[in-house]
């Protein structure tokens, strides 16, 4: 059955390595039947929330900018995927800011039950993406019936590298396909 994927790349940078990992993921969902929109953070005026908690009674943001809009193509998505490089063994602070605006969602009747996270980081292995795991898992713990699926990660260090690594593009292709 085709699931409707919303791919949020967090990065700022033209052709960053997460964005580009994020569009194998688009290339692998689309090929498996699903229904695929990709969206960048790039360009867009997210502001900081808040706190006021307003979100919960009108069902959105009271800032008027472009979180109101992705909040609502998140709620209305069957999986959510984060793309995002890695700062200081950490989620963008574009990602978290976004995550922090999604706040109306709490009090709605979101579709996603699956997320999934892409990451592009200078250090090796597991332990540098292990905090934006748990961070992303914190987002997710305040959902109901809403599991962590996967990720796929890349270690770089230029931009544009993660092209001359056939083996990251075909693992975030995979968890695409397998979505």
């Amino acid at each position: 059955m085709a699931k409707n994927v919303l791919i949020i790349s967090t990065s700022f940078r033209n052709n960053s390595n997460s964005e580009i990992m994020a569009k194998e993921v688009e290339k692998g969902a689309k090929d498996a039947g699903h229904n695929v929109e990709f969206v960048t953070l790039k360009d867009k005026n997210i502001q900081f929330c808040k706190g006021c908690l307003a979100c919960q009674k009108l069902g959105h943001c009271v800032i008027n900018d472009d979180a109101n809009e992705i909040t609502e193509k998140i709620k209305n998505a069957d999986v959510v995927v984060w793309a995002t490089p890695v700062y200081y063994y950490e989620m963008s602070g574009q990602m978290k800011t976004m995550i922090d605006r999604a706040n109306p969602l709490f009090a709605s009747d979101y579709k996603f039950k699956e997320v999934y996270l892409i990451t592009a980081s200078a250090d090796t292995g597991e332990e540098a993406v292990k905090r934006v795991i748990n961070g992303v898992q914190g987002w997710i713990d305040c959902f109901s019936g809403v599991k962590f699926s996967g990720y796929a990660c890349a270690t770089v260090n230029e931009p544009d590298e993660v092209n001359s690594q056939p083996k990251s593009l075909q693992d975030a292709y995979n968890l695409g396909k397998n979505i």
